[in-house]
């Protein structure tokens, strides 16, 4: 379903309205109210720290000489750094992508031997996660669609 497509300049509330009711349901119970608020009292230290995480990540892999290029919007080459830096002072958040010298064989080697980051396609979730977007996410457009996208199979 496109929700532009099908449902026009109602697309945004229709698409929350749709997706809150699907992951939440009409009303919460108590209970899960609880948890929710129970989390949310945690979230500010939580993201900080993934943060903190992600930076000394991308530190590392732009220095190794295994890896052919790394995008996150804190670094200086990023065409985001300019708006990272005015916008988002305390971090960008914990998502990055970076391409593996060598093509999708060396990827699936990365992906294959890490012990922490689990091979999901799931993204939010409270795990740390490794994407290949080319073979899961992405993986039902053609070459030429993925190269639009950006999507490369490194």
């Amino acid at each position: 379903m496109s929700y532009t497509r099908d449902v026009g300049a109602a697309a945004f509330i229709i698409a929350v309205r749709v997706q809150l009711l699907r992951d939440t349901g009409a009303a919460l119970s108590p209970f899960n109210a609880f948890l929710l608020l129970q989390r949310l009292e945690t979230l500010s230290l939580r993201v900080e720290r993934h943060v903190q995480n992600a930076e000394t990540i991308v530190d590392f892999l732009v220095n190794h000489p295994k890896v052919e290029k790394v995008n996150y919007p804190k670094l200086a080459d990023s065409p985001y750094y300019a708006l990272a830096e005015k916008y988002l002072p305390k971090g960008v958040g914990s998502i990055f992508t970076f391409h593996v010298k060598g093509g999708e064989e060396e990827a699936r080697k990365v992906i294959d031997n890490l012990e922490i980051f689990s091979d999901l396609a799931n993204a939010a979730d409270a795990k740390s996660l490794v994407v290949h977007p080319a073979t899961t996410t992405h993986g039902q457009l053609s070459e030429k669609d993925l190269e639009a996208a950006g999507v490369t199979p490194n």
